[in-house]
This record gives structure tokens, sequence and C-alpha cells, in this order.
């Protein structure tokens, strides 16, 4: 079974690119021949440039074509689109990280061209996301009735999917995210209890409302100023972590000042992958107080999960969520708490319970434990290879001519 793996990959520095490095393993661990044309490429700015670029390659050798989509990323679906016009190519399919759409930023020509105005103010290419955005929803349409294959990470995303793209809920298939099969470790010895913010570090993630939900905590339980730790921990870059004149990080830690945590709070940045696991070993909870964009919601949910609850999972360790994405799910097997996003009453009462009930701790980190087991990334590239080989069968067993039958337009 030969497939072509179009995805950002490491050293890329995003969720779906960490993701990607562990799926390619885990599929070639289960005889699947994975191959990666992007690897160091510049990725097309349009479909016309996607077309030339699948036209410069052969693909009759090729069982499998398999995207990686999500993260506002056009180039992978503008290939996507490319390679669903040929008439007898390979069977088609994708992972979609951002349901319930696909691809969330727009892919008219008319939106890019504003977008790279330098000097027209930001709300006017805003504005025209908006206004252009039912073409990129018949866009996503049209591109997901013509694979042969969806996947999404959780069946809440999936059947997000389903309903957005007018497609059966049968035509998704769920595959867990997959986790790294890691030696049991105890949590670490109590008081304190040690919290862990990880995860790419950005607005948006909500840490503003754990940071205020630690102070609020203290202030309430005096007695606990000693026995309650946080650490801020995961991945930087400049174009996410700064902004204007004025990083983002120094508005954290002029927030940790202001609620006096400054003493309890440590931050651990740009952390390697071989020491992940050891940093969140080290801690008792780790705290994912997402929000939603507001700026997304006017088109439409996103119902992805997270690279760093997976890391949270393998590790056995409790997770408090917000109730964004689609968190609510992944810890509905007892292995963590969910509140609502942006209440920060609710967050210092989820971590208040866990603090104050050791039971309920031990407990979560139990159920991580056993959801660990079933979610191994072998088991994950076993499940891959199992998909891959009914899309192959079902493509064969299908008129070739029937996958071209959408008008093509030029982006």
């Amino acid at each position: 079974m030969r497939v072509v793996l179009l995805s950002p990959l490491p050293p890329e520095r995003t969720g779906i690119a960490d993701y990607a490095a562990h799926w390619m393993r885990a599929a070639r661990g289960a005889g699947v021949e994975v191959i990666c044309p992007l690897k160091g490429q510049p990725l097309p700015t349009s479909l016309t440039e996607a077309r030339a670029w699948v036209a410069e390659r052969q693909w009759t050798g090729v069982d499998a074509v398999h995207a990686e989509l999500g993260g506002g990323r056009q180039g992978e679906f503008f290939l996507m689109s490319a390679l669903a016009e040929l008439p007898q190519g390979p069977a088609l399919s994708a992972t979609v990280h951002d349901p319930e759409r696909i691809v969330w930023r727009p892919v008219s020509a008319v939106w890019r061209a504003t977008d790279r105005l330098p000097l027209l103010p930001s709300w006017v290419s805003k504005v025209a996301a908006v206004l252009c955005d039912p073409h990129t929803l018949w866009r996503e349409r049209q591109l997901v009735r013509r694979l042969d294959g969806v996947v999404t990470l959780t069946r809440t995303g999936g059947e997000a999917l389903a309903r957005r793209m007018r497609r059966p809920a049968e035509a998704v298939t769920v595959i867990p995210h997959g986790v790294l099969p890691l030696p049991f470790v105890p949590l670490p010895p109590m008081p304190p209890i040690k919290l862990l913010y990880f995860g790419y570090i950005y607005q948006g993630k909500g840490i503003e409302d754990l940071v205020d939900a630690v102070g609020e905590l203290r202030r309430r339980h005096p007695e606990w100023q000693d026995q309650i730790t946080l650490t801020i921990a995961g991945g930087t870059a400049p174009d996410i972590a700064f902004g204007g004149a004025r990083s983002y990080l120094d508005e954290l830690r002029d927030r940790v000042a202001r609620q006096g945590l400054t003493e309890v709070v440590d931050w651990e940045l740009d952390v390697d992958e071989a020491f992940v696991a050891g940093l969140i070993q080290r801690h008792h909870i780790m705290v994912l107080p997402y929000r939603e964009s507001r700026k997304l919601s006017l088109l439409g949910q996103m119902r992805g999960t997270s690279g760093a609850l997976a890391w949270a999972i393998a590790c056995g360790r409790a997770v408090v969520t917000s109730d964004a994405r689609a968190f609510a799910e992944e810890i509905s097997q007892g292995n963590g708490l969910s509140y609502p996003q942006g209440d920060v009453a609710a967050l210092t009462q989820a971590l208040h319970t866990l603090v104050a009930e050791p039971g309920r701790l031990q407990a979560c980190t139990a159920a991580a434990t056993q959801v660990a087991e079933a979610r191994l990334w072998s088991r994950t590239g076993e499940a891959f290879a199992a998909y891959f080989q009914r899309l192959v069968q079902a493509r064969a067993s299908r008129p070739a001519p029937a996958r071209a039958t959408a008008p093509q337009r030029t982006a």
C-alpha cells in the first residue's frame, strides 16, 4: 500500500505537523509505505498552481493520497482539489483537524488579493473573509463530495463536519488521536498540587483565565498558599506570541505578577519533544482553558481536539478543560473535568474539586491510563491501514469518471 501524505511536518512548529510525524511512523509500522513530496517544498497558493504541481507528477503507482487539513492552511486544500479533478487518480482521503469546516480561510482570488495589500486596514481583510465565506463553504463541500474518505479525531467533530458538509454521518470515519506508549509514572507527592498549561502559547488559549483562577483559588484558601503551583509551558513563535511592540508573554507575566503568583509560576518555553513526557509527569493536572475565537464563530464552530490533551492521556494525567472544541468528549471517560469556556469562577471550582478531593484526582488519573491503552499509536496505524484498504477497494469498484463531475473553477 503506497500512500502520499500531504501535510506540514517538523521542523514546522504546528500541532498538525507534530501529529503528522507520529501518524507517519505509525502508518509505516502498520505496513503502509508513506511518501512525503511536500517536505521542505513551497505550497501552492492557488488552484492553478496546484493543478500544475499535480500535472508534473506521476500518480499511477500511488494507491491513495491522504492530507492533513486544518490550521487555516490553503496549500493542501488546493492540492486535494486539483487531485480530485483527475479522472483516474488514486483514492483520496483527508483527516480534518478543525471540523466543522475544512479550510476556514477563504480560498477565492478576491480575498487573497485583499489580504496581500499592506496598506489596507486589517478590518478590510476580515470583512472580505466573511463576504467570501459562502464561496469557501461551497468549495469545501465540493471537495468533501469528491473525496473517497474523511477522518476526524472525535465523534463530536465527525458529526459536526457531516452536518455542515451535508454528508451522511457514515461518510466520516472517527479514528482518535494516537498516544505514545509511555511507562506508567505515579503522581508526584502531594502537596503541592502542580498544575500545568502545555501547548502553543498565544492569545485565544485562555491562559489568562487560568492565571486568574489560580489567583482566586489562593485568595479563597489562604492555607493553600504554598500548596498550589502552576507551570506555563509550550511552544512560542514570533508570529503568534508577539504582536506589535508588546509581547504576549510579557502580558502574561504582568498578569501573573498582579495576581501575586510570581513565586509559584514557572515558565518552560519551547520544550523539546524528548522532554514533554517528563514535564507532564512531574505535574498532577493539565489545564486547557481554550476559548472559541469570536472571529471564527462567524464562520462556524471549531470542533477539533488537542495534541496537548493527547499527551496528557499518554502520561496518565487528569485534565481540566473548557467546553471549547471537542474537549468534553475527550474527557468523557472520567479522565478529567470540564467547565464553560471563559467562566473563571467555574474554572476555579473545577480546580478546587481536584485539589480538595485527592480521591477524585486519583480516579481521573486511573481513567486516563485506561484511555491511553486504547489509543496507542500502533493501534492508530493499524486502523488507518485498514481504512486505506477499504478506500482503495471501494475506489476500484466504482466507475473512474465519477469523480470529475463537479464544474472546475479557477481560484
